[in-house]
């Protein structure tokens, strides 16, 4: 792994905007966004599943280089044993494991192994597109510590938090998902009492997890407010030679180009001028029973990140 490479992982329970602050961040000189890294094997390699770019992943170019450069292709890979060795390393109850000075030897020969691997694919990417900061929004606290530990790998944790009242929304909405690869699949539904528990535990976890602290969280709704401080405090936080955003961001316009993005909402398929503003259609949609129940489940948290 080249020293010059950093990798910026967005962490936060899905639905908090970090598919639009990844892509915008990746409007500006020396990043590249990949998405959602954590479900490569599974819905890239296995799956097949669109690329950002519109075209499965076994016919993307960008990914295909990346395999070849990374394993020779990724037909060279035992697919079942890389998702078995994911499972027994990156899952969000072995976090106090990944956190603790020392690892348990038969956990850290594992861990060794698929870090040595995630470590292999952010070269490949970092070598194929010629960034100097790769993106990550993979979000899973788990996912975020093992990357903290990939060799050569200069990790920045930066936490995206959204008001949990939008987020309990979003995750009760029908919303079509146009990267499976024969149609008809949905986003997953999730309960108000069940989001509002995740919202809380996932963002507890990333508290403990990031590192360094001081910048590394950003709230969706500032971010919306002014893309721009948003991007700025991003990049200066990954110690990004030019901390600017990209000439595609004028005030809250954006410009999206194609990005090779694995797994993420409908926004990853974008192209064209976009304008970005706050979602938040669950102040009229979401019912006053649910808000209460959010409201109940997510406090004190809550009110630390400002959501009164």
């Amino acid at each position: 792994m080249s020293p010059a490479v950093t990798v910026l992982f967005l962490g936060g329970l899905g639905r908090s905007g970090s598919t639009l602050v990844e892509r915008t961040l990746a409007r500006s000189d020396g990043v590249v966004a990949v998405g959602e890294l954590v479900f490569l094997w599974e819905r890239g390699v296995a799956d097949d599943e669109r690329c950002g770019c519109g075209e499965p992943f076994s016919a993307c170019p960008f990914w295909q280089a990346v395999g070849a450069r990374a394993f020779g292709g990724w037909n060279q890979l035992d697919l079942d044993r890389v998702r078995a060795l994911q499972r027994r390393v990156d899952r969000n109850r072995y976090v106090p494991l990944l956190l603790a000075p020392w690892l348990w030897p038969p956990f850290a020969v594992r861990h060794r192994r698929y870090a040595a691997m995630i470590g292999r694919i952010y070269d490949a990417v970092a070598a194929e597109s010629g960034a100097s900061v790769i993106v990550d929004s993979s979000k899973h606290a788990s996912t975020a510590t093992l990357v903290r530990r990939v060799p050569g790998v200069r990790p920045r944790i930066a936490q995206i938090v959204r008001d949990p009242r939008g987020v309990a929304y979003s995750w009760t909405k029908h919303v079509e998902r146009p990267d499976a690869p024969r149609g008809g699949s949905t986003m997953a539904r999730v309960g108000p009492r069940r989001i509002a528990a995740r919202w809380h535990v996932y963002n507890l976890l990333l508290e403990l997890v990031r590192r360094p602290r001081r910048g590394g969280r950003l709230r969706y709704e500032s971010f919306v407010a002014d893309p721009a401080r948003g991007v700025r405090t991003l990049l200066t936080f990954a110690g990004a030679t030019l901390a600017e955003p990209g000439a595609a961001l004028e005030g809250t316009s954006l410009t999206l180009d194609v990005d090779h993005t694995v797994a993420g909402n409908r926004l990853r398929f974008r192209t064209g001028t976009i304008e970005i503003r706050s979602d938040d259609e669950w102040r009229g949609r979401l019912p006053a029973r649910s808000r209460s129940l959010v409201q109940a489940l997510t406090w004190p948290l809550r009110v630390v990140y400002g959501y009164r």
